[in-house]
């Protein structure tokens, strides 16, 4: 087995005091790994980032800034160029890890398996009550075009090497919340990254995400889905813009 890699993780943040702390815990609790946690913030105004200096200063494997930024997704490419680690994870200001040894098995399974890339699986949970389940993310394997079929993994279980995004690219900012998406179309679908799968659930996320909020919403991501393959060069099935939201109702069952 190689050597186990440095991680780096990504909190992007604003005005996100209520619930940032959670997330600040659970990776300052992570172990067995040698990793780095990026913060970016936009600029709060609601105590946000005193709690991000207070934690910088108890803990050495922080890296932050406040300035203002061009939305989520930029935010997003100023903390991938601050990571310094060989696998980088993206961890939102309010999802929290489920427990303290994730990065270890991240790691292992870099050092073990040697993939470009590597998702796993995420449950919902209550936003207030965090430990009340509602939805279980359950990834399954990959297959070659499982893309066309509506599949992707949650991207805040998506690790991926530096050397990767180097190659290839961070964010594209004109893709709205599908910006996401479209990175791991390009990465995974268009370009073949090697992959591997963790079967664990590492990602505990609060529900209600902006783009699941409102059916206007979810209409307007599934229209920026489908630009996501044509800004690609990449010819989807005519069902596949659909497919995409119909497989996430087995989450409930």
């Amino acid at each position: 087995m190689n050597a186990l890699p440095t991680i780096s993780i990504i909190t992007v943040c604003y005005n996100s005091a209520a619930t940032l702390p959670d997330t600040l815990q659970s990776v300052a609790a992570q172990s067995g790994v040698k990793f780095e946690h990026v913060l970016v913030d936009g600029g709060s105004t609601d105590g946000t980032v005193g709690l991000i200096e207070a934690y910088a200063n108890e803990h050495e494997h922080v890296l932050w800034i406040s300035e203002k930024d061009q939305g989520l997704y930029d935010a997003m490419n100023k903390g991938l160029a601050m990571c310094t680690g060989d696998v980088i994870g993206l961890l939102n200001a309010d999802d929290f890890y489920s427990r303290p040894d994730v990065l270890q098995w991240v790691a292992t399974a870099f050092a073990k398996e040697n993939p470009e890339g590597l998702y796993a699986d995420l449950n919902y949970v209550d936003a207030q009550q965090t430990q009340k389940i509602v939805r279980r993310w359950k990834s399954g394997n990959y297959r070659p075009n499982s893309f066309l079929w509506g599949w992707m993994p949650p991207h805040p279980t998506f690790f991926v090497r530096k050397s990767v995004y180097e190659r290839l690219g961070g964010f594209r900012l004109d893709m709205g919340s599908a910006a996401d998406y479209e990175l791991m179309l390009r990465f995974i679908h268009k370009n073949q990254i090697r992959l591997s799968y963790l079967q664990q659930t590492i990602i505990h996320m609060r529900a209600g995400g902006v783009s699941n909020k409102q059916l206007k919403n979810r209409m307007k991501a599934n229209e920026m889905d489908h630009k996501a393959w044509e800004v690609n060069g990449l010819k989807p099935y005519f069902f596949t813009r659909w497919l995409k939201p119909l497989r996430k109702i087995k989450q409930f069952l």
